[in-house]
């Protein structure tokens, strides 16, 4: 069965090229212009991918991925005439698997497409599921509970936090966060490891604000505080 590509761009003859290379390429694709068409379709369908323009009319595409992260981990490529490193900065914050910068070609978007699906599914195990004392991870429904309460986590928050649940006490660098929680590690910053450790410890906080369980290591990186 085809996978099938969502794309949300307002400009049709982008889509259009889009749509064609997709289709070409043996991939099935839906088009929405609008990001509140979107939203709806996402929600009520499926997409193995989210193909999302950055300058949309009713809404920007930080804001359409920001509302996407909060019910699905679909992989996010954004397209965008935009090439100022903040708005990379801040797509690949808000959880996006790759950025695209217009002109670009429809082939190479595809190559993109089929890079970062495969690496989505080497990154997402079959279903498995580890316990700890504080925290519970579900691979499967990309899910973790703490003190037995699920937590509202992003794409990239789930897989830092699942990094250090599983091998508490062990300290990570930055640098290998990056490299086992991003798909385009390189493309990242060491500063976007640390505004997804600060958020994971706000939503941590909410359910125990007397406690911190991630350590820092001035100088080194993270940890998970170790099993009394």
């Amino acid at each position: 069965m085809a996978e099938q590509i969502l794309i949300i761009e307002d400009e049709p003859s982008i889509a259009d090229n889009i749509t064609y290379a997709l289709s070409t390429e043996g991939f099935e694709a839906s088009w929405c212009n609008t990001a509140q068409a979107g939203l709806e379709h996402l929600r009520t369908g499926s997409a193995a991918l989210v193909v999302l323009d950055v300058g949309l009319p009713d809404a920007s595409g930080f804001d359409v991925a920001r509302e996407i992260r909060s019910f699905s981990a679909v992989p996010i490529i954004f397209v965008t005439a935009r090439a100022e490193e903040i708005d990379r900065v801040v797509g690949l914050e808000l959880g996006a698997d790759d950025y695209v910068v217009k002109p670009f070609s429809p082939r190479e978007l595809v190559a993109r497409i089929r890079a970062v699906l495969r690496r989505s599914q080497q990154s997402d195990p079959p279903e498995r599921s580890a316990e700890h004392s504080r925290f519970s991870v579900n691979d499967a429904a990309y899910a973790i509970a703490y003190q037995g309460e699920k937590l509202d986590l992003t794409r990239y928050e789930f897989r830092i936090l699942k990094i250090l649940v599983r091998s508490p006490g062990r300290v990570y660098s930055r640098e290998q966060l990056m490299q086992l929680a991003w798909e385009e590690p390189d493309m990242s910053l060491e500063r976007t490891v640390d505004t997804h450790i600060k958020t994971i410890r706000q939503k941590l906080k909410r359910v125990t604000p007397e406690l911190d369980p991630i350590i820092t290591h001035r100088g080194v990186g993270y940890s998970l505080q170790e099993e009394e």
